[in-house]
């Protein structure tokens, strides 16, 4: 456990929603509360450097382990951006939100290899798979995985 690091419990409330854009970047701010969590133990049933996560990290062509090196150290919201501009690959700020556009309309039931998966994922939760996204179905889940745990 960082005493250092600072940030949500997500034991008890949910990381930001992935559409939260800081310096243009989807995914980010979800990104660094699930890392904060992890660091001062308290991340509860989400995982940081998942798959959604490295939709970010890919983007950028940085590694979780370096992500999260700079949080332990007590990086900011604001400094992690800094440290994405500077650190993988360079990106524009059109290059940044054409990503973040399209992460954000991502449907993984157009995908053939994800279908099954996302229908499995969705439907629990009364969610068309057609028509929801993947930001859709993880902030749908968020309010159904914390009204459970107020209950």
């Amino acid at each position: 456990m960082n005493n250092k690091v600072k940030g949500k419990d997500l034991t008890k409330e949910p990381p930001r929603s992935p559409r939260v854009r800081i310096g243009g970047y989807a995914i980010l701010a979800r990104t660094y509360d699930k890392c904060c969590a992890l660091l001062a133990g308290n991340i509860g049933e989400y995982h940081f450097d998942c798959p959604l996560d490295n939709m970010l990290f890919g983007f950028k062509g940085v590694k979780g382990v370096d992500f999260k090196a700079q949080i332990e150290n007590g990086a900011s919201d604001g400094e992690m951006v800094e440290w994405l501009n500077r650190n993988g690959q360079k990106k524009t700020p059109e290059e940044i939100k054409r990503c973040a556009d399209e992460v954000t309309a991502n449907n993984p039931y157009n995908d053939p290899e994800k279908r099954d998966w996302f229908v499995e994922n969705v439907k629990p939760l009364g969610l068309d798979p057609k028509t929801t996204t993947l930001f859709d179905w993880l902030e749908t889940d968020d309010k159904a995985s914390h009204a459970q745990m107020a209950a």
